[in-house]
């Protein structure tokens, strides 16, 4: 997941963080926009990474994630890592950041969306970098099931992965 906002991001703890700006649509041009901004702070906070070329950026098929535009420029950059059709449960927005902001503010109420934004960053910097790594684990995981499925459709853990 990419958090998404004003042309120049915020800095909070060291870390870049965006939000989408108010009125704007996540689409194809500014999905680029943001991949550009990423590729560019990948370059220069993870040099060894960016040198080596060896590191891969994992999205979900989102339409703005998907586009033809989208796609040329991550083949073209070298950083894709394509994701079968029917997996969402592979996005680890999906089945990891996502559950873990809305637990604590569900039933909350906010008066403004700088009340809901700087909420969301005390819940995402409330998440220990253990439960990070416990992320990563999860989604390799995940990935294997794909990969012993075939790319097909399975839910839960109704597969087997020993074969």
């Amino acid at each position: 997941m990419v958090m998404i906002s004003k042309p120049k991001p915020n800095r909070h703890n060291g870390r870049a963080q965006e939000f989408l700006p108010y009125g704007r649509t996540v689409n194809e041009q500014y999905y680029l926009e943001v991949m550009r901004r990423l590729r560019e702070a990948i370059r220069k906070k993870l040099p060894e990474l960016w040198k080596n070329n060896s590191w891969l950026f994992h999205h979900d098929n989102d339409p703005a994630h998907s586009s033809l535009l989208v796609r040329d420029f991550l083949a073209k950059n070298n950083t894709i890592m394509p994701q079968p059709l029917y997996s969402p449960d592979l996005a680890s927005c999906d089945f990891f950041l996502f559950p873990k902001l809305k637990r604590p503010m569900k039933g909350r109420r906010f008066a403004t969306i700088e009340e809901i934004k700087t909420a969301s960053l005390e819940e995402l910097k409330a998440i220990p970098k253990s439960v990070y790594g416990k992320c990563f684990e999860d989604w390799k995981n995940r990935w294997h099931k794909c990969i012993v499925s075939e790319g097909d459709y399975f839910e839960g853990d109704n597969i087997n992965i020993d074969k």
